[in-house]
């Protein structure tokens, strides 16, 4: 495809760090399409996914503390999303009109779901962490919480929480919402992934290392946040690094004939790349072993007993198979004999299960060189959760175009549910991935990988958007967790359902769980 592009494309183009040919190889895309993942089967337990037993598990959480005490792990949270989709059912009520306690009964009393989720929110509107802010917003105005709930003037406290000049509360970012209760004390999903700190990555020396991705504009109330939050800890010494979404991750937009999109000033457009742009921030930290969760799955102080103890499994798990892992490497560079060269076998087939088509047929030292190749990549072990009815990303057997088949999270959008085989298999999964991982980044000599090069770029996404009222396409990078580690050496290990608690909805905060 040639482009005829403009000085000011030009600079525009460097002005995000990219270069013609990457924008070229973008808008190429959007006329080639984006294969759909081809599912095997859906990967279940002792079948690509791991059930640990206790004695495992006991193992695995020595390993962990052990690690932890060297201080070789970090967190790494991505908090750059704001609470739009949280307040997305209120936002429809707010710009729906005038809205008070009997019209959203009788809208409800007719099936209308947003009613029936606006009755509950105000219903529990009082328990909320958040209830102080605005209760403190609406005195401020000379208005009483109490008496519009009891008038059931819902409209005036819908405009208090959303609107852009009184709390925003729907623009703000997630991270930073009041989540919880703690006896006097309210409690942020970034205070709450403080304290999971101090439990899964705090070294002896009491240091926790965390790493927040933001939005620029909102870096500053992440810092007073985090020095909030650690104040409550003065045991703890935490080292908080934060990072934004390169502009070199953002993509062009395309019309609907694949051609450049510009804006009324004849501009390019360019978009955000989705979470796999984040691939860049997780590379740039040259990290040992990190934890990656997302913002919003936390639990109050009380409740996290369970989850703790879950993530310090994982974290063993995955120092153990990268010992192992790199002791192979260690040893398949020299002359090994057969009882360990077999002793690598197992591990490469049975714990690992990965596959490599003719290996029967190479001679000794090309099975050594294929094992070496195999096993040269990042580690990555991730909680798998029993499925619950949840939607998205799965584990799954893919096969690719040259045949191989191995492990993968996949989400729905990569399935061509017009298959019925492959809409059989989607549908029969058994886990559900919660974004709950630990990544080992290093090589067996302690270099970090570049991570850039275990990416399938096949793996992006094309989705419809529009601007201004106007058509246009978009492509989002192979996501993070998804084609960003496709070419990852990968373990699943299911997890109890009750680690995953992510706050989709503001109502999910009124869960029992997120009770404290």
């Amino acid at each position: 495809m040639k482009l005829n592009l403009s000085e000011q494309d030009h600079n525009q183009i460097r002005e995000h760090g990219l270069n013609v040919e990457t924008v070229q190889s973008q808008l190429q895309r959007f006329s080639d399409g984006i294969p759909f993942s081809t599912l095997e089967r859906a990967c279940t337990i002792n079948d690509g996914i791991n059930h640990l037993n206790e004695s495992e598990r006991s193992s695995a959480i020595a390993a962990h503390s052990e690690a932890a005490a060297q201080g070789r792990f970090m967190k790494m949270v991505p908090a750059s999303g704001a609470a739009s989709r949280m307040f997305k059912t209120l936002l429809a009520l707010h710009g729906s009109g005038f809205c008070t306690r009997a019209d959203l009964r009788a809208r409800a009393a007719d099936g209308d779901e947003d009613a029936a989720f606006g009755l509950a929110f105000f219903d529990g509107l009082t328990d909320f962490a958040f209830y102080p802010q605005l209760d403190t917003n609406l005195a401020e105005q000379e208005l009483g919480t109490d008496d519009l709930l009891d008038s059931g003037d819902y409209s005036t406290i819908l405009y208090a929480l959303l609107d852009d000049i009184s709390l925003n509360m729907a623009e703000q970012p997630k991270g930073l919402i009041a989540f919880h209760w703690d006896g006097d004390d309210i409690r942020t999903p970034v205070a709450e992934h403080l304290l999971e700190a101090i439990e899964t990555v705090a070294a002896s020396d009491g240091t926790a290392t965390l790493h927040f991705t933001v939005s620029p504009e909102h870096e500053a109330a992440f810092k007073r946040e985090v020095e909030t939050a650690a104040a409550l800890y003065p045991d703890t010494k935490f080292t908080v690094e934060f990072s934004h979404q390169s502009p070199s991750t953002d993509t062009i937009a395309a019309d609907m004939n694949d051609q450049p999109f510009r804006d009324e000033d004849g501009r390019l457009l360019f978009r955000p790349g989705g979470h796999g742009a984040l691939l860049k921030n997780l590379n740039e930290l040259q990290a040992d072993l990190v934890f990656i969760k997302n913002v919003d799955n936390v639990l109050p102080p009380s409740k996290t007993a369970d989850s703790f103890l879950e993530k310090r499994v994982l974290g063993g798990y995955a120092v153990q198979l990268l010992a192992t892992r790199d002791e192979a490497l260690h040893d398949l560079k020299g002359n090994i004999d057969t009882d360990r060269l077999r002793e690598i076998e197992r591990f490469v087939f049975d714990e690992l299960e990965l596959h490599l088509p003719d290996y029967e047929t190479l001679s000794v030292e090309q099975k050594q060189h294929a094992l070496f190749e195999a096993l040269n990549r990042p580690l990555r072990v991730c909680g798998m959760v029993p499925n619950e009815g949840e939607t998205g990303g799965g584990p799954f057997w893919v096969k690719h175009s040259d045949g191989a088949i191995d492990k993968q999270i996949v989400e729905t959008s990569q399935v061509d549910e017009n298959d019925a085989r492959q809409a059989g298999i989607l549908k029969s999964s058994t886990h559900f991935n919660p974004v709950d991982l630990v990544c080992c980044l290093r090589d067996h000599s302690g270099n970090p990988y570049d991570l850039r090069e275990f990416v399938d770029h096949e793996t992006a996404f094309i989705s419809r958007k529009s601007q201004n009222g106007r058509e246009l396409k978009a492509v989002e990078l192979p996501g993070l967790w998804n084609g960003s580690m496709a070419d990852w050496l990968t373990v699943f290990v299911e997890v109890p359902a009750d680690t995953f608690n992510p706050v989709k909805t503001v109502n999910d905060l009124l869960r029992d769980e997120h009770r404290g």
